[in-house]
């Protein structure tokens, strides 16, 4: 997974979206303490950033070291590559202790893991029984109703042999992932939650975003620029209608939380 993100590392840390307070503040009211999260897959550290407001300790991890030069210089953050399987027994010298961690949280990248070596993991290094994991994806951006129309199908027929078919769990918002954990308090199932990040752009920084996908780089490899001149063309007479080179992008937001119980 992380080598698909390591050549446009630089677009991805530019043009991905920040998540909203409101999803961060709705994970923390679920989270008795407050004093360690650990940000898997952290990337170039979009969520750590907003964690490290909340929470007194973070660790963030991720296996691209290119990723995580991009990522913002924090004083209660910690950085921490780590190699695509981390033996449970070693998940102390890269992470934390048993039952050590508040929070787990995944922005956008749970869909990527091998998921029941990964929840052998959370279930060691959190709290018991009401240390929390917290796993979000974002969808297809949203403009107006002219650059809409020509992404849908830019996503939808021109990108989606490049998609690697996990990346169906996102367009399915984390309904059907598996998530073995217990409804946090307040509600009676995990989710998916909504929420919307939204994000200025100018068409530049919206072309950045595109650069950014795993997609792209994957037809890049393979020989076929996604964004060629006429398709280009075709964002461009969109974006420029209303006269306004920045705009309001809104992503959609799906959250899975649960607590970990006495497992």
């Amino acid at each position: 997974m992380a080598e698909l993100f390591v050549k446009q590392a630089k677009q991805y840390a530019e043009g991905r979206p920040n998540y909203p307070e409101e999803l961060f503040q709705f994970i923390a009211s679920k989270n008795p303490a407050k004093d360690l999260a650990w940000d898997v897959g952290t990337g170039s550290g979009q969520a750590a950033q907003s964690l490290a407001e909340i929470y007194q300790n973070v660790i963030a991890t991720d296996t691209s070291l290119k990723q995580l030069e991009f990522a913002p210089k924090i004083a209660n953050v910690r950085y921490q590559q780590t190699p695509p399987v981390i033996p449970i027994d070693e998940l102390e010298q890269y992470v934390s202790a048993q039952s050590s961690v508040d929070l787990v949280t995944i922005a956008q990248a749970l869909h990527w893991f091998d998921l029941p070596a990964f929840y052998q993991l959370v279930k060691w290094v959190l709290k018991k029984p009401n240390g929390v994991i917290a796993a979000w994806c974002y969808t297809v951006p949203e403009v107006n109703d002219s650059v809409d129309s020509v992404f849908k199908p830019y996503y939808a027929i021109d990108s989606e042999p490049y998609w690697d078919p996990v990346r169906k769990l996102v367009d399915q918002k984390y309904a059907t992932i598996n998530f073995p954990f217990e409804p946090v308090e307040g509600t009676d199932h995990t989710g998916p939650f909504r929420f919307v990040s939204e994000k200025v752009m100018s068409l530049d920084e919206y072309f950045t975003y595109l650069r950014s996908w795993s997609a792209y780089q994957t037809a890049k490899e393979k020989g076929v620029d996604l964004l060629r001149d006429d398709v280009v063309e075709k964002f461009k007479n969109a974006w420029n209608e209303d006269g306004q080179d920045r705009k309001v992008v809104k992503f959609p937001v799906y959250l899975k939380i649960g607590k970990v119980g006495n497992l």
